[in-house]
């Protein structure tokens, strides 16, 4: 047991550093290159910071633990907008843009909905998996069009081609390239020690695959957020905004799960109402529209709204306790 926890402390560390020097290491080639900022923000960012989701769920797949896969992604939802948003809000109230309560939301909610769709016949297979792709490349698509626009509202003109100034922490093209190399490999072996000794403390404890999926997995996989959130909450540098967690969220659904049931088509053991996965997609749901509830008028997350959430967190956590 104490080796299984070690292991998977371990898997954590890597994953969580594969993961930084990926999006480094990619962000900085990507500059070098002469890629724009926001162009980098919706892909380089977007997959780097959902590379330990991902990579953490298309290893479950390839082992057939569906159950760690599918509870990966829905309980690492839960916990960037109960946990990460709920806990950035007590330290600073977080201001929203009037299109992540008009469009983004609404969009992840409606992505929600559909994954509840397709997960009813206790099967993601590959054909809603290519729909799963087609949307993130849609939703990739809209958000670099409406930036295209309205810079171009601001500017009266839009380039992408003037390169930014490299960065220097990383050197040359090479190390930029080596980065990357390494940020892969770290995730790829931290995801394969985090499953190989979850299975292991599941069997131990006499927890369900799905259990350790939403909790212990979904937590670790959600660490890249929670930190960045937290601290720049509490250096009041709110960079990273509601729209970054919305946007994660999105990922996640459409391009984990699309990859995952791609590679392998996802079967629910039990079914999905009768192993109870029905209640957890229901929470994600109700726990995703919160935030849009919240600042339909306010346009803001306060210190309340944030204990809140976190209440919500607390109360979800003792409920899967108490079913394990």
């Amino acid at each position: 047991m104490t080796l299984s926890v070690v292991l998977f402390t371990a898997g954590l560390i890597i994953i969580y550093y594969g993961a930084e020097f990926l999006v480094s290491g990619a962000s900085a080639l990507a500059r070098s290159l002469g890629m724009s900022p926001m162009v980098i923000g919706l892909t380089v960012v977007a997959f780097g910071t959902s590379a330990p989701e991902t990579f953490v769920s298309v290893v479950s797949s390839l082992k057939g633990k569906s159950m760690l896969a599918v509870g990966n992604v829905i309980g690492s939802n839960i916990c960037n907008i109960a946990l990460v948003l709920g806990l950035s809000a007590v330290f600073l109230p977080i201001p929203a843009q009037t299109s992540v309560v008009r469009r983004d939301i609404p969009i992840m909610l409606g992505i929600s909905l559909y994954l509840l769709v397709i997960s009813y016949n206790s099967v993601i297979g590959r054909i809603e998996g290519i729909t799963l792709i087609i949307g993130i490349f849609s939703y990739t698509f809209l958000n670099y069009y409406i930036a295209r626009r309205e810079l171009k509202k601001l500017t009266g003109k839009v380039s992408f081609a003037k390169p930014l100034t490299s960065p220097k922490k990383w050197g040359s093209r090479l190390k930029q390239i080596g980065l990357v190399i390494v940020g892969i490999a770290g995730v790829v072996a931290g995801a394969e020690l985090i499953i190989d000794s979850a299975v292991k403390i599941m069997s131990i404890l006499g927890v369900s695959e799905k259990f350790i999926g939403l909790t212990i997995v979904a937590f670790g996989t959600s660490l890249p957020e929670l930190a960045t959130s937290v601290v720049a909450a509490w250096k009041k540098e709110m960079d990273i905004s509601l729209g970054n967690l919305v946007g994660s969220n999105v990922f996640n659904i459409l391009s984990v799960l699309g990859i995952a049931s791609l590679i392998r088509p996802i079967v629910i053991p039990g079914g999905f109402i009768q192993s109870g996965l029905i209640y957890d997609y229901l929470m994600m749901i109700f726990i995703s529209f919160l935030p849009w509830l919240m600042m339909r008028t306010s346009y803001k997350i306060s210190r309340f709204h944030g204990l809140f959430l976190l209440s919500c967190y607390g109360a979800y956590l003792a409920w899967l306790i108490i079913n394990a």
